[in-house]
């Protein structure tokens, strides 16, 4: 195993390791863990714009366009025109909210599994670092 006093080495080792645990959980349903936070995140915004959705995730708009261009060809989300031309909305479509309602459970076993790893106080103070560290 690598030594080191760097943050960020050990957060992006730890980030690797915890979304392949999510991926396998999820491979059943052709979609990543990436994919799935996405589609909970236009599920939970409801209609968000792109960039409204960009910014709740913390992504560039470039890089969550990328994404969007994914789902979009799956047939799992739809872009209509916002309130003018420079603003596009994200809909789930019934394809991905079927995808999401499927893909959950083993979402939700996948979690348990950590939380149960980490142990609850754990998890919590694990989530206030990291969104402190954000």
């Amino acid at each position: 195993m690598l030594t080191s006093e760097c943050i960020c080495t050990h957060l992006r080792r730890a980030a690797r390791g915890v979304s392949r645990h999510y991926d396998e959980a999820l491979a059943g349903f052709g979609i990543n863990v990436a994919q799935f936070s996405l589609l909970r995140s236009v599920q939970r915004l409801d209609r968000p714009s792109i960039t409204s959705l960009a910014e709740a995730m913390g992504l560039e708009r470039s890089t969550l366009g990328r994404n969007l261009r994914v789902l979009e060809a799956e047939g799992l989300v739809l872009l209509a025109d916002g309130d003018d031309q420079r603003n596009r909305l994200v809909l789930l479509s019934d394809e991905g909210r079927a995808r999401l309602d499927a893909a959950y459970p083993a979402w939700e076993l996948a979690q348990r599994q950590l939380v149960e790893q980490l142990g609850e106080g754990q998890r919590d103070q694990l989530v206030r670092l990291l969104e402190r560290l954000a």
